[in-house]
């Protein structure tokens, strides 16, 4: 049976492709013959500050094994994902977000708004004493607000370290402790399927095994939580005081 029969697809549907079979099987033959030229012709859909000279240098070997690739390349994630689409698309749709409750109505961001809220957060977090190299752990439920994040992070040259929002104190506390993170961002609550998770109170808790110098906290679903004085944050008074 062909891959047709198996996954059909409407003449519609494939008039509008990016990609037909025959200019997949052209890119794919160029890819094998020259991979050098192929991935440095790839690395032109990015904005680069140092355009790379070498492609990959990976080795797969037991002794020496190493994924390397672009290695003498510079870019920054945030810019390429945000700023260069400003000119021509920033009042366009970037993130459609859909609230855990169906009766509440989806948020619609544009990259302009995503890139002000990145800038901003950036700047938070360099206030804090954030810089390149420093890890930021992201405790976060799945709100817009996580995506930024990880974007202010990137902006900067920090490294976030993602704990999945249903982990436990004692597995934040330990992946906190591993990557030498002081920092976290969270939220009051998260909701899964209607439920309350208590995101902060598991900050709080994780505090008690590890140091936590800095908790910036969004203000997801308004339940109450204990914010400690010199240490929390909120997240929409620290955002309002950056530009």
């Amino acid at each position: 049976m062909s891959e047709d029969a198996i996954y059909p697809v409407s003449a519609a549907w494939a008039a509008n492709a990016k990609l037909d079979r025959a200019g997949y099987e052209d890119i794919y033959a160029r890819s094998l013959a020259d991979p050098t030229a192929f991935w440095l012709d790839q690395a032109k859909r990015l904005d680069w500050a140092a355009f790379p000279t070498k492609v990959d240098e990976s080795v797969y070997a037991k002794d020496g094994f190493q994924v390397r690739w672009f290695a003498d390349g510079a870019l920054n994630v945030a810019a390429n994902c945000l700023d260069r689409h400003l000119a021509a698309r920033g009042d366009t749709t970037a993130i459609i977000w859909e609230p855990d409750q169906p009766s509440e109505a989806p948020r619609h961001i544009s990259y302009r708004e995503l890139h002000e809220q990145v800038c901003r957060l950036a700047n938070v977090l360099k206030a804090q004493g954030v810089k390149k190299g420093d890890r930021v752990t992201i405790y976060m439920p799945m709100i817009p607000e996580a995506a930024v994040a990880l974007l202010a992070c990137a902006r900067i040259g920090a490294i976030h370290s993602v704990v999945f929002g249903g982990f436990s104190p004692d597995a934040l506390a330990g992946r906190m402790e591993d990557c030498n993170s002081t920092i976290v961002i969270t939220a009051d609550e998260g909701r899964r399927g209607g439920k309350p998770v208590p995101l902060k109170k598991n900050v709080d808790a994780a505090a008690e095994r590890c140091t936590i110098e800095t908790v910036i906290v969004v203000r997801a679903t308004g339940g109450d939580i204990a914010m400690q004085d010199g240490r929390d944050i909120w997240y929409e008074a620290a955002m309002a005081q950056r530009a």
